[in-house]
């Protein structure tokens, strides 16, 4: 191996072991956020790094700051993010050390990643898939030796969660271009591997097809050499690896959790120490060890200043905690004709495939995926079918049953300049991938500080229709509406859907449409009106605008405002005594953002107030709902407002007279009006 190549390793090791040092011995004030470093990883980490090209894409984990010094990383800028400074680079200080986010144009891109174990290997194999896709497409073909590479790193406790075996199984699904590093310690916190694996990842690998490779992670010669055989192998074959790196863990799991409260292995680990291993293979080249300590104390000098420059920077202003919560958005008007006169009624279901298949036709970055989506089937409720014909099976194709990684892999398909559209079978599948959507799609603009916003719409079909059960019945806009970082719709018709699924897609942030499976055909009794005429091509319904489906007449006494969505607009609407009146209803269409202008003005328009919803009452987004009504238009209330949900039990009876009993219904709503009436 060259000298000049040791050399650099050497003043990168050098640098690393410094910084493990210097928190060390500062902990006072390193550990006011708790962070983790490389120590005895060093050799591994940085034989990678060096050899990371700026078109290669790598999602680091929290122990993997030699790293990031590798591919450039300053020590100045990670101790920036070790003391959430707002000069950070990777979020200004929003999260944790070594979880990095970059987009710099000579280095290799990072996605934002989280610090849930194993969580970053979705959202990357999900930029691997976008990258296959694009060659495959001819969208993006790379010039020869300029073939990007992929690269996850995460350590050996992640091989235990199943969201990493299914980006695993997907890897070798579609073979492709990802390197999957997996770093060997032994330790998960304080559970040896031996509590909890049945074998390393060199092993585990084997069952999902995988090529894979074990190595001596402490030797750098070695390490280098792997590495680079590796990536020349994934850059011509387009096919993942697997690096499975043996290393000792020579500092805490943490600064949080301190290796002296539960190790006893210290001194047989730091016999593995790849930086006396290092320091040996130079001096073989006839470096003296004089020189390399000149080389090392420089680099202290150097580290101790720029701590306390770290030190004195400006800390973050409170008011910064609200940037980068969404990207920005440009589509704020409703545009095209929605009702145009040559135009057909279609269903509900029609108007959203009708609205898939446009925007496929003129963005080929465009893509669709989920469970049974493809071409035999298009979809259980046919939402999708024909389009796998149209588009081929590399636009339009079936997933394994991995709702986790449908959703997390938007991430990384958003991140290398697709438009992914994905689909969650049933509302009743999110509950597996609500991790992703949570750690992953919903935070990535906003702990990158703007760098990596995830442009996905996320189609749920949803609600309880047909006696399907406590399996295919559920409602979840409560957990949803929790999630910030993410806007949600639930259109009641044909026209709002197509709509709004246009405007999500043109919306550069995360969007998820519920799609009540009772409307797709209009096949309940009143829900004819779901069944609108189909909007042009160019109809746009921007999210946050309510719709008055009915308004209540100014000179009438007593009236009611019922604010409610999906099937409880028909709810609403189809009274016994459809005379009435007295009563509005607004469909607000999109439950975040939500349009509380439209809301308010009909509340205190009207005095009195009924929300409906299809979801169990209590603890819903509907008593939130009623909340912010009553906080905001209380002097003009002249009664409680009345929340009406489904019963709360834990799921939805399958016997259809069950189910009848359990949901809301015209008479209930009914019910509700006559007794706010009378109050």
């Amino acid at each position: 191996m060259k000298e000049e190549t040791l050399l650099q390793a050497f003043n990168l090791m050098s640098q690393s072991i410094i910084l493990t040092e210097l928190y060390e011995k500062n902990k006072e004030i390193t550990s006011k956020y708790v962070h983790a470093t490389s120590r005895g990883h060093e050799a591994i980490q940085i034989a990678l790094g060096m050899q990371l090209k700026p078109f290669d894409w790598v999602s680091p984990y929290y122990r993997d700051d030699s790293l990031l010094l590798s591919i450039g990383m300053t020590p100045y800028e990670l101790m920036l993010q070790l003391l959430a400074k707002y000069d950070d680079p990777f979020s200004a200080g929003k999260t944790y050390y070594s979880h990095p986010s970059l987009k710099d144009h000579d280095k290799p891109k990072i996605i934002h990643q989280s610090s849930a174990t194993g969580m970053q290997a979705i959202p990357t194999t999900g930029i691997a898939m976008g990258i296959k896709f694009k060659e495959k497409t001819s969208l993006e073909k790379p010039k020869k030796n300029f073939e990007p590479v992929v690269v996850c790193s995460m350590g050996d406790a992640s091989i235990t969660e199943g969201e990493v075996a299914e980006a695993f199984q997907m890897a070798s699904l579609k073979q492709l271009p990802i390197l999957f590093l997996v770093q060997d310690n032994e330790w998960d916190i304080s559970a040896y591997s031996d509590e909890t694996r049945v074998c390393n990842a060199h092993e585990y690998s084997k069952g999902f097809g995988l090529e894979s490779y074990s190595i001596d992670g402490t030797n750098f010669i070695k390490c280098f050499n792997t590495v680079e055989k590796i990536l020349k192998k994934i850059r011509k074959d387009r096919k993942p690896v697997i690096l499975h790196a043996k290393v000792p863990l020579l500092n805490h799991h943490t600064s949080g959790v301190r290796m002296e409260w539960y190790r006893d292995d210290i001194d047989e680990s730091k016999k593995r120490d790849p930086f006396p291993k290092l320091k040996k293979e130079l001096i073989k080249l006839n470096i003296n060890e004089s020189s390399l300590n000149e080389i090392f104390e420089k680099h202290k000098k150097i580290i101790n200043d720029q701590y306390a420059k770290a030190v004195a920077a400006d800390d973050p202003k409170p008011e910064c905690i609200f940037d980068n919560i969404f990207a920005e958005n440009k589509i704020k008007e409703e545009k095209g004709s929605r009702e145009p006169t040559d135009n057909d009624p279609v269903l509900m279901v029609d108007a959203a495939l009708f609205a898939i298949k446009e925007i496929m036709l003129d963005h080929p970055e465009a893509l669709l995926y989920g469970q049974d989506v493809g071409k035999r089937l298009g979809g259980v409720f046919r939402e999708a079918a024909t389009l796998a014909q149209q588009f081929g099976d590399d636009r339009v194709f079936n997933t394994p049953i991995q709702e986790a990684f449908i959703l997390g892999s938007t991430v990384g398909m958003s991140a290398v300049g697709l438009k992914p559209i994905v689909e969650i079978q049933f509302a009743d599948y999110m509950w597996p991938a609500l991790n992703q959507l949570f750690s992953e799609v919903s935070r990535s603009n906003y702990l990158s500080n703007g760098k990596w916003p995830v442009s996905t719409v996320i189609r749920v079909p949803i609600g309880a229709y047909g006696s399907g059960g406590p399996y295919h019945s559920s409602s979840i806009e409560s957990v949803l509406t929790s999630i910030n970082g993410i806007k949600i719709a639930y259109p009641s018709n044909g026209a709002d859907l197509k709509g709004l699924i246009k405007s999500a897609f043109y919306d550069p942030n995360p969007s998820v449409i519920l799609e009540h499976k009772g409307l797709y055909w209009s096949k309940i009794k009143g829900t004819e009106k779901a069944k609108t005429i189909e909007p042009d091509k160019d109809y746009i319904l921007p999210f946050g605008i309510a719709r008055t489906v009915k308004t209540a007449e100014e000179n009438e006494n007593n009236k009611i405002s019922i604010i409610t969505y999906g099937m409880g607009v028909y709810w609403s609407e189809n009274q016994y005594t459809k005379d009435l009146k007295n009563i509005e209803i607004i469909d607000i269409r999109t439950l975040s953002p939500i349009d509380y202008d439209s809301i308010f003005n009909s509340v205190k328009k009207c005095g009195k107030c009924i929300v409906v919803t299809e979801e169990p009452k209590n603890n819903s987004f509907a008593q939130a709902l009623s909340g912010s009504i009553q906080e905001n238009c209380f002097e003009y209330l002249d009664a409680p407002i009345k929340v009406i949900g489904s019963e709360n039990i834990p799921a939805i009876p399958l016997n259809s007279n069950l189910e009848k009993r359990t949901l809301p219904s015209v008479e209930k709503v009914n019910q509700a009006i006559n007794e706010l009436i009378s109050y």
